[in-house]
């Protein structure tokens, strides 16, 4: 029931980003407001984390993001407030699978929800450059480049390379401490330069297993997620598999044509 509510809560700004306000003061997730320069967002685990620390480390300044609440709320208001945004889309297969593994609600929930995120933002898509999940973690400059050619603005574009993927997933993998330094970086109130003297210590650090893999993939999550499989292809199941394979098909069209195509 808890689960539900939220659903529905998330999608109207004026009922849930004054509370997201008072339940996440900062520095991360940072709420969308007046100093907001970007906007980044989507389901959950369609490579937000990535997109947030691919995007950061790429800019010669501070650049302040609103990211991380997977709430449509946020991506609403800024297409009200011409804010620019990046919606971040993944297909709800693997996307609701990999959900399931931090946050063990029923499937069929998360299905609707999956659908509702996405069906309450169709209307609102030309004010979004969406960012498709493979295009993201394989070519993100690219998405910076189009959002630069949508919103006039002049963002450093992602470089991919194995030092640069490298270098995120380092802080991917960190992110689990909630140093403020780590978050303040994401939200673009700390610089670079004062990340790079906290990451040191934040290495040295002893972190169990379970906290170093937490937000990267995983062996141990891969089996996991396969025994979820069986599960997701139930025929009791089809109408709501149809519905979010439906709703991604309509948000994947406005992310452009797959990399390398």
């Amino acid at each position: 029931m808890r689960h539900r509510a939220r659903t529905m809560v998330f999608e109207y700004p004026a009922v849930y980003l004054p509370f997201a306000r008072r339940k996440y003061p900062g520095p991360s997730p940072a709420v969308i407001g007046p100093e907001t320069e970007l906007v980044i967002d989507g389901y959950f685990r369609s490579a937000n984390t990535f997109s947030v620390y691919a995007f950061q480390l790429s800019q010669d300044k501070l650049v302040r993001l609103a990211h991380h609440l997977h709430a449509p709320a946020q991506l609403i208001e800024a297409a009200r407030s011409g804010i620019p945004a990046l919606l971040l889309v993944r297909q709800p297969r693997d996307a609701i699978l990999s959900e399931l593994l931090y946050d063990p609600v029923a499937l069929p929930d998360a299905m609707v929800a999956y659908s509702r995120f996405y069906t309450s933002l169709l209307p609102y898509l030309d004010s979004f450059v969406v960012g498709e999940f493979t295009q993201v973690t394989s070519d993100f400059g690219a998405v910076i480049r189009r959002l630069n050619a949508r919103f006039g603005t002049s963002f450093a574009e992602f470089r991919h390379s194995e030092a640069s993927t490298r270098e995120c997933l380092a802080l991917v993998r960190q992110r689990g401490t909630l140093s403020d330094v780590i978050l303040g970086f994401e939200s673009g109130v700390v610089t670079r330069e004062e990340l790079s003297r906290e990451l040191p210590s934040l290495e040295r650090k002893s972190k169990p297993p379970e906290l170093r893999e937490a937000w990267v993939p995983s062996q141990e999550r891969s089996r996991a997620k396969a025994a979820l499989l069986e599960q997701w292809l139930s025929p009791g199941l089809a109408r709501l598999r149809d519905r979010t394979q439906f709703v991604y098909e309509q948000v994947r069209s406005a992310a452009g044509p797959p990399p390398g195509t």
